[in-house]
């Protein structure tokens, strides 16, 4: 049986396929530690892909079912000015209704349990009410 995407899928694309699985094989210190901190639904029960590319931008991390992108990067990405594929690649995500934070990399080798509690904090960001509850 094959499989046939959809015109409008944006995840996985195959043109990024090779570049992703490059990724995946050479991540950095926070990127491994990270990893082993969230595969096998380890947080709260939630499934993480590594290196998800939605589009042509690759992701450090992504929970499907939170629509939630996890970037960590070093001290550069967090100057006044972060470079423009950051900013597009933000903007990217966001239109097509995907959340993406970011952490450094020193945060999350030296401050695990801080960086944790930031992601369950955006856990069903996209389902909250904008109306007030009877």
């Amino acid at each position: 049986m094959t499989f046939k995407r959809s015109r409008t899928d944006i995840h996985t694309l195959p043109q990024v396929a090779k570049f992703r699985d490059k990724l995946r094989k050479n991540l950095t210190p926070a990127e491994a530690a990270f990893w082993n901190l969230v595969k096998n639904s380890r947080l709260d029960g939630r499934k993480f892909r590594r290196q998800h590319s939605i589009g042509k931008y690759i992701f450090d991390f992504y929970c499907p079912s939170e629509k939630l992108a996890i970037e960590l990067d070093g001290a550069l990405h967090f100057a006044d000015h972060p470079g423009l594929n950051d900013r597009s690649k933000r903007t990217y995500a966001e239109r097509h209704g995907i959340r993406v934070i970011r952490f450094e990399n020193k945060l999350v080798l030296e401050d695990t349990e801080w960086v944790l509690d930031v992601i369950r904090s955006h856990f069903g960001w996209w389902n909250e009410r904008t109306t007030p509850s009877d």
